[in-house]
């Protein structure tokens, strides 16, 4: 079982989840994340409880073992890191949900800034009324 995991061990490390960064032309920097699993098995078994009949031996119970482990890679997206922002590509087919969610602080930004710039208008029209009411006394 040892050499089941020491194996698996050296196949697996942090650079199967989260790969090896890869600079794009346009500056951006695409970082691969994978899902990995891991499963691990041992089985024994001892047959009988009589010593074997051979003559001039000196064995003992026969014992039968086993072990077996396995490793599974999914692919999960791609982080992109471009001008300041990161971004999550799925690979799965729900992208729309995770867009939507990855796309809300913008959309929200955006909101924030159409807001101020209404009030801003409106300061600016109440001072230019302001103004010409003055003028008109």
């Amino acid at each position: 079982m040892r050499t089941a995991m020491e194996s698996i061990k050296a196949m697996v490390d942090v650079n199967t989840v989260v790969g090896d960064a890869v600079e794009a032309p346009d500056g951006s920097l695409i970082i691969p994340v994978s899902r990995v699993a891991c499963g691990f098995a041992v089985g024994g078994s001892e047959f009988s409880d009589h010593k074997p009949e051979i003559p001039d031996t000196e064995s003992v119970l026969p014992f039968g073992g086993g072990s077996g482990a396995g490793v599974s890679v999914q692919p999960v997206g791609f982080l992109v890191v471009h001008g300041g922002t990161v971004r999550l590509l799925p690979v799965d087919g729900n992208a729309v949900m995770d867009r939507l969610i990855d796309l809300a602080p913008q959309v929200l930004d955006r909101i924030r800034d159409m807001v101020a710039d209404k009030e801003e208008e409106k300061e600016e029209c109440l001072e230019e009324c302001h103004e010409a009411d003055e003028r008109a006394h």
